[in-house]
């Protein structure tokens, strides 16, 4: 068995998961972690429990300790100069005539890295850049292009459905969504209908996929053959949450409930 917490780097970002190494760790502590970048900063949000180790997919990185004073002061410096350093690469950025998009910047705890993370429709060279940012800041630079659902995230806005974007107000995860959850729901597949303001298939459309999988067993498909008080039929109409099947033949047409 191994102890593992819950720790998000930024209110909006994923949740990762730590090795708690042995420390008591609570829900909305201030932690110091090891990553593959190094000393990060991070807020507990699932408190320390027990798994079996066979659970894991990979070996987890250590909770290093509680945050301290100098810990919190250290963070709280380097958030302030994030802002900084992206306002100042951005100048760079339009120096040089780059088609990228700076979206923020990111210190190590312990100042060994500055990351930035950028969108761009194309691939970019921005050795002259690093170049730069390194002169600049003295330190590793890393420059790292996400997605358009990435974008969305980070930026924000307002969904087809009038309310805040999932993914920037409550997803950790941006799992996978794919074009056959739409069918499943039988949705029309119009672009306009079924895709979110980043462009990709919206979201919500995996909330409810397992239920209408749940509900469409044992129900027949469009077009398919149908035998009814011994007429054969057409199914033309589907209404999956009713489970009601319209049938069409050339004398009739029925209505049924499955």
């Amino acid at each position: 068995m191994i102890n593992v917490c819950g720790i998000k780097f930024n209110k909006k970002g994923r949740v990762y998961y730590f090795n708690s190494n042995g420390i008591n760790v609570l829900e909305n502590q201030s932690v110091v972690v090891e990553t593959e970048r190094g000393l990060q900063f991070g807020t507990v949000v699932v408190a320390s429990k027990e798994i079996d180790e066979n659970n894991l997919v990979s070996p987890l990185k250590n909770v290093i300790r509680i945050a301290t004073k100098y810990d919190i002061k250290q963070n709280n410096k380097n958030e302030k100069d994030n802002k900084t350093a992206l306002e100042r690469a951005s100048n760079i950025v339009k120096e040089l005539n780059l088609n990228m998009k700076l979206l923020d910047a990111s210190y190590t705890l312990d100042r060994n890295q500055l990351l930035f993370n950028f969108v761009s429709d194309e691939r970019i060279d921005f050795r002259e850049l690093l170049k730069r940012l390194a002169a600049v800041y003295k330190t590793r630079i890393e420059l790292r292009q996400i997605g358009i659902r990435d974008k969305a995230k980070e930026v924000g806005g307002l969904g087809p459905c009038g309310r805040f974007l999932c993914c920037n107000s409550f997803l950790t995860d941006l799992n996978s969504v794919t074009i056959n959850m739409a069918k499943n729901q039988a949705l029309a597949l119009n672009p306009t209908k079924i895709n979110g303001v980043c462009g990709r298939l919206l979201c919500c459309l995996s909330y409810e996929d397992e239920t209408y999988t749940e509900l469409k067993q044992g129900l027949p498909n469009v077009g398919d053959d149908y035998e009814y008080n011994n007429q054969s039929y057409k199914v033309v109409d589907v209404d999956i949450l009713k489970r009601k099947v319209t049938l069409s033949n050339d004398k009739t047409k029925e209505v049924i409930n499955l």
